[in-house]
């Protein structure tokens, strides 16, 4: 793994957080719908995310970067938790994509209004399931999610300037 194959992790991170936040924009604009064209209020939506693995393993590379920086980090005496090393660490790194969109299968909300359009027969409206607090903090997760995946980019780019100003000093 190169540092350009970092641009491809966080890339896809972001793409996959963006789909998320237009799914959640989608599922509180029609936090009210009682009609949709395929019948019956509007359905949660949520993204289903895949990891996907990069060419190379984890081990592979952590054994590449010892080798090229020197003595492999050892844990502190008496710290048993972190004297595992690169063992417990996972064989492949992975990046995202997304999956899908899974529709929810949750009951709507029946509220008792008989003088809306689409009442039934008992005077209750079929609205979405959609709790909006859920959905903002869906959000917020997402938005972070691309800040932290951004920030990764942003500071790869800026550590290859560095390096190629390094490799033009005289």
């Amino acid at each position: 793994m190169d540092l350009f194959d970092i641009f491809t992790v966080s890339s896809a991170g972001m793409s996959a957080q963006r789909s998320r936040m237009s799914v959640v924009a989608g599922n509180l604009a029609n936090a009210e719908t009682t009609r949709t064209p395929e019948g019956g209020p509007y359905r949660r939506r949520n993204v289903i995310f895949r990891a996907i693995p990069t060419r190379e393993k984890f081990s592979a590379l952590m054994t590449a970067s010892t080798l090229r920086l020197g003595t492999p980090w050892r844990a502190p005496v008496g710290q048993p938790w972190l004297e595992t090393g690169f063992r417990g660490l996972p064989e492949e790194v992975l990046a995202v994509q997304v999956e899908g969109v899974h529709v929810s299968s949750r009951a709507p909300k029946r509220i008792y209004d008989p003088h809306h359009p689409d009442a039934d027969a008992e005077g209750y409206v079929s609205y979405p399931d959609i709790n909006t607090m859920e959905e903002m903090v869906d959000l917020l997760s997402a938005v972070r999610s691309y800040e932290a995946n951004l920030a990764a980019f942003n500071a790869t780019k800026t550590l290859i300037r560095r390096l190629l100003e390094i490799g033009r000093a005289p």
